[in-house]
């Protein structure tokens, strides 16, 4: 064969792979877009303790097809309080078993002839695709198709290169001593090298299995391959906790821990335990076998392998996620408490492989962390009133404002990327609710840093308010705290256990109060009881109260879904 043939075959080789990227990803979102928001709530709710984690974990990942796409999802949820450190890496567990059907998949394209399935599949997903009920199973049939269509490429194109007779390839792979611990390091770390760079642990699996069932890769050499693609999967996650909290990096932590962990034990009984299964498989790692029964079973003794290694480990580990705990927090330090004084987003990331409905959790998150900020600086602006150190508080609450500006700008720009997408009716009207309730939120922020500046300027006028006039505005500052609590416990909860009723009754009592104020204020404007310029200030933070407590219901509204205030 010249080199112009190898070369067409090596780019079918790239293709073929980069079809299986492609379908794996397709088919994975498909399938989360399919479950909606049931898939978090199965993560949220199936945690009660390591076992269900564990089977959580498996059974998500076995659903959706991606390890990547489950502890990327465990490590969000950590981020934002959701789940905990010990969940997580139950979690975790889980995954890593899961994501071994996928080699079973692969193992099952190499001995079964697929075509027989592939364009029907397309056949059916390109009419499904069309259907606006039934258009992500047609993707999900799509992402399935292209998986199998990529191992049939990957097969023939393994058939094409005629590994097996080319004396080059086989005196290079014959070069490395398969019984060397040092050599099955050397293979290991490239394994890892590979998935780090290529992110993507099905398309490691699916070199080793093309290069296995030609006869030219030794299986130990393989098996080697498949311990280094467990270690290099765990960057995803890693990759993606950057920018998270502690708890969260030390979950994506716990996850290489726990990979690194299980090959060093492998390593030390390498030998006996690639032997124990190879022989459930029934496979002689010494020879004694024709070549087309290795090309048949190398395969099915890779994906073996690759279940026996993950069930073990989470066998053996599952029973120290307490002490796997303290190693992570030991090895992660979290950072000072700092004021919260610098504009940063807390939960949405630049994370990798996340799916729309993740990305809209993500943003509801930190929606509820801007509507917490909000009513931190509300309660700046009531401590103005009556503090010594007045300067120092009112830069204080222009920062905040600062950061209001910020963070409804950064959400903004996150839901707007997300909105690129294909996205499902449902997805895009809570994207619409969640950019309106962001310009609310910021503009309940222009009104603390409105009312600051109103009690800044009775101060440089050195003007005073009555006693009568301080109890009015403090109780007002009361209903409009209430009103804010309210807010964000809307945010911290369902949609489905929230009561609108309470929000309405506090705006109802703030407006009453006003309106009751300000009938008030021009009676003892007229009675000399205090200047009208006292009574323009005064009046001054009383509505913009009142229009605060409006941009509350706002925001509440736009929480339910439900339509805008008069």
């Amino acid at each position: 064969m010249d080199t112009s043939q190898y070369l067409v075959i090596f780019f079918q080789i790239l293709g073929s792979l980069a079809l299986l990227i492609y379908g794996m990803k397709v088919m994975s979102e498909a399938l989360q877009k399919m479950a909606g928001s049931q898939l978090r709530h199965i993560l949220g709710a199936m945690t009660t303790n390591r076992f269900t984690g564990m089977l959580t974990g498996t059974f998500i990942t076995c659903a959706v097809q991606s390890s990547s796409a489950t502890t990327v999802m465990t490590v969000s949820f950590v981020n934002a309080g959701l789940l905990t450190l010990a969940q997580a890496i139950s979690v975790i567990m889980g995954a890593n078993i899961g994501t071994t059907f996928t080699a079973w998949i692969m193992s099952l394209g190499y001995n079964v002839d697929l075509t027989i399935v592939v364009f029907p599949a397309f056949f059916l997903g390109i009419m499904l695709i069309y259907s606006k009920k039934r258009r992500y199973f047609g993707d999900f049939l799509f992402g399935i198709a292209f998986l199998f269509f990529s191992l049939v490429l990957l097969s023939s194109a393994g058939k094409a290169l005629d590994l097996e007779h080319n004396p080059a390839v086989i005196d290079f792979f014959g070069s490395f001593d398969t019984k060397s611990h040092f050599t099955i390091v050397v293979f290991l770390l490239i394994g890892t090298l590979i998935t780090c760079i290529v992110q993507s642990s099905a398309a490691v699996m699916a070199i080793t299995i093309l290069l296995c069932s030609t006869g030219v890769l030794p299986i130990y050499l393989g098996i080697a391959l498949v311990m280094g693609e467990n270690i290099g999967t765990t960057a995803t996650a890693n990759l993606a906790a950057l920018g998270a909290n502690a708890q969260a990096r030390r979950a994506a932590l716990a996850h290489l821990v726990f990979n690194v962990f299980g090959v060093i034990w492998v390593l030390c009984l390498f030998y006996p335990f690639v032997d124990f299964v190879c022989s459930i498989v029934g496979y002689d790692p010494d020879g004694g076998m024709s070549a087309a029964q290795k090309a048949k079973l190398l395969p099915i003794v890779l994906a073996m392998f690759h279940t026996c290694f993950n069930v073990c480990n989470t066998g053996v580990l599952i029973w120290f996620i307490p002490q796997l705990e303290k190693v992570v927090c030991q090895l992660i330090k979290p950072k000072a408490d700092k004021e919260d004084e610098d504009f940063r987003l807390r939960f949405i990331q630049s994370g990798i492989m996340k799916t729309p409905e993740l990305s809209v959790f993500e943003a509801q998150q930190e929606i509820g962390s801007f509507g917490e900020r909000i009513h931190r600086m509300f309660s700046m602006v009531r401590e103005l009133m009556d503090t010594q150190t007045f300067d120092k508080l009112y830069e204080r609450i222009e920062k905040y404002e600062g950061i209001s500006d910020n963070m409804e700008i950064e959400i903004a720009k996150y839901l707007d990327q997300v909105s690129d997408a294909h996205l499902s009716d449902d997805t895009k009207a809570k994207i619409r609710s969640m950019l309106r309730a962001i310009s609310e939120i910021e503009s309940i922020g222009d009104s603390c840093y409105n009312l600051a500046r109103t009690i800044k300027r009775k101060g440089e006028n050195k003007e005073e308010f009555t006693a009568k006039q301080d109890e009015n505005i403090h109780q007002m500052f009361k209903l409009v705290d209430e009103s804010l609590t309210q807010m964000n416990f809307m945010f911290a909860h369902d949609r489905q256990s929230i009561n609108m009723n309470h929000t309405y009754n506090i705006e109802t009592e703030i407006n009453n109060f006003r309106t009751q104020l300000r009938n008030q204020n021009l009676d003892d404007v007229d009675n000399h009881l205090y200047t009208y310029g006292v009574g323009t200030l005064y009046m001054d933070i009383i509505q913009e109260c009142e229009k605060l407590g409006d941009y509350v219901v706002n925001v509440a509204e736009a929480r339910m879904g439900t339509r805008a205030s008069a």
